[in-house]
């Protein structure tokens, strides 16, 4: 299994005037440091007006600020907007595609579409079109990454031809994901070859089944992009510390703080009942069970010390999820050099764990390989 973090950008009121440059900045240091313990990728949202709740509107400046000062983790969209009254699919292939260039190949492409009324609304986005928007403009940005000479006549995009420059590092494109929040979702990104990238901060057994249907659709998809991209990405808040019982209140804390933002959040179903929008309308405050310290502490949710957190870890593990991404500190409920200290506990005692032995020894294996083989070219020798 392997780990990353993710990004809302929550920034709390009362705000001042270095608010949204705090909370940035404590989010680079994140990275950094998730980076050096080992962490394999790192998400960023692309949310408009979400008042609190995401200040991410450009979620490409963020990754690749964050790529020029990392050497190994990987950046993902989470999500790209793929809706033309948002984002024009030309400038999506082009701002991603130049992420790539940048990070030195180290891009995975998150693809989707909005939940809330309020970002829809604010572009006049029709909510019944934005399926059909997604599966659209997903396809063609595949193809302005991989001809020279792209044009389209499509329902929801038209452009006569063109050269989509630049084009990714990665070839012959970086790997495409879709948010999954529903059982149907994960079945349509099987069906279109696409990994599955959970969006839901839920428990193993809430992703169970849909992990199931992913697996077995993806068995017999018609690929979106060049190739199959058959991975699961799960969601959850992750606190890890040397105190069991302070690891709990402070990350039942931070998670509590998030069910609190989401909450006033009016979703599309909520309001516009659609076969495209239905059983997520407004967000609400994630359940408590009797036990917990602090907040929703859930089934699954690794916050606590490190023999916990594998524990919990090792449920999502045993449902078929191949990645596990964490929602670190919401609103800055935690002290960011705790959150850093984390990041270094779960690296040095979570991800050894949660590495099987036959896999770290190929992986070694691998990586002597490599170099040995770039050692080889360097000297001359065939």
């Amino acid at each position: 299994m392997k780990f990353g973090i993710f990004f809302e950008h929550s920034v709390l009121k009362p705000w001042d005037d270095g608010s949204e440059h705090r909370v940035y900045r404590q989010a680079v240091e994140q990275v950094v440091t998730a980076d050096e313990a080992g962490f394999d990728q790192c998400w960023e949202v692309e949310h408009h007006f979400l008042e609190e709740y995401s200040h991410s509107p450009a979620p490409e400046v963020f990754l690749s600020y964050c790529a020029a000062l990392t050497k190994n983790i990987r950046f993902g969209h989470g999500i790209a907007l793929m809706l033309p009254p948002v984002n024009h699919p030309a400038r999506v292939a082009e701002r991603a595609a130049t992420l790539d260039l940048l990070s030195d190949g180290r891009l995975e492409f998150g693809t989707g579409r909005s939940a809330t009324w309020t970002e829809l609304g604010g572009f006049r986005c029709e909510p019944d079109e934005t399926k059909e928007m997604w599966d659209e403009c997903t396809r063609a940005v595949v193809k302005m990454w991989t001809t020279d000479n792209f044009s389209w006549d499509g329902k929801h995009l038209k452009m006569p031809p063109r050269n989509i420059i630049p084009k990714p590092l990665q070839k012959p494109h970086p790997p495409i994901w879709v948010a999954v929040q529903s059982p149907e979702t994960a079945v349509q990104a099987g069906e279109r070859g696409l990994g599955m990238l959970g969006v839901t901060l839920g428990a193993p057994l809430d992703y169970q089944q849909m992990v199931k249907d992913y697996r077995r659709a993806i068995r017999t998809c018609d690929p979106v992009g060049e190739f199959v991209n058959e991975q699961v990405n799960g969601v959850s808040f992750m606190f890890c510390g040397e105190d069991d019982a302070e690891a709990k209140t402070l990350g039942g804390m931070a998670a509590l703080q998030f069910g609190v933002r989401a909450s006033h959040l009016v979703g599309v179903g909520g309001i516009y009942p659609s076969p495209a929008y239905h059983a997520h309308a407004s967000a609400a405050p994630l359940r408590t069970r009797p036990g917990d310290v602090v907040g929703p502490v859930r089934e699954g949710t690794p916050i606590g010390d490190p023999e916990d957190c594998i524990k919990q870890l090792k449920w999502w593990e045993e449902v078929g999820v191949d990645r596990m991404c964490f929602l670190l500190n919401v609103g800055e409920t935690i002290p960011n050099e705790k959150v850093l200290e984390s990041l270094r506990l779960f690296g040095r005692e979570v991800i050894p764990a949660m590495t099987r032995p036959e896999r770290a020894e190929a992986a070694k294996a691998a990586e002597a390989a490599a170099k040995d083989a770039a050692a080889r070219r360097a000297a001359g020798v065939p």
